[in-house]
């Protein structure tokens, strides 16, 4: 069906059919990311959000990162404040570093985006 337009010179009125249910999903926020990577690699935020730089912390931890800049506005600035404080370029190292690796392994490419799906989901 076509949408028929009529102007006047001082409104326009539209014909056709209008979706009212259809709404911008709500924004997914960091902490939700991050819930939902934690739970995925069964580690604890408080262990995440740690200092630590052991391989079952690191990895979840850039994962994260990783959906945090693709599925949120936020800065990279905002994304290292919100994992302990971290600097900006730890945020870009993580990024690039998961990328990287889901460009070379197509089963943690497929796992990456698994998790992507439980974040914008729920």
């Amino acid at each position: 069906r076509q949408i028929k337009k009529y102007k006047e010179p001082w409104f326009e009125i539209t014909d056709g059919p209008r979706n009212f249910e259809q709404r911008d999903p709500a924004p997914i926020k960091i902490e939700h990311i991050q819930r939902v990577v934690c739970r995925h690699y069964l580690v604890d935020r408080n262990d995440m959000l740690s200092q630590r730089r052991t391989k079952d912390v690191v990895l979840p931890r850039h994962v994260a990162m990783y959906l945090c800049k693709q599925l949120t506005t936020r800065s990279l600035p905002e994304i290292g404040k919100r994992f302990s404080d971290r600097d900006h370029t730890s945020a870009l190292s993580a990024i690039r570093k998961i990328s990287r690796m889901i460009g070379g392994d197509i089963h943690f490419a497929a796992e990456v985006e698994d998790i992507r799906r439980k974040c914008e989901a729920a």
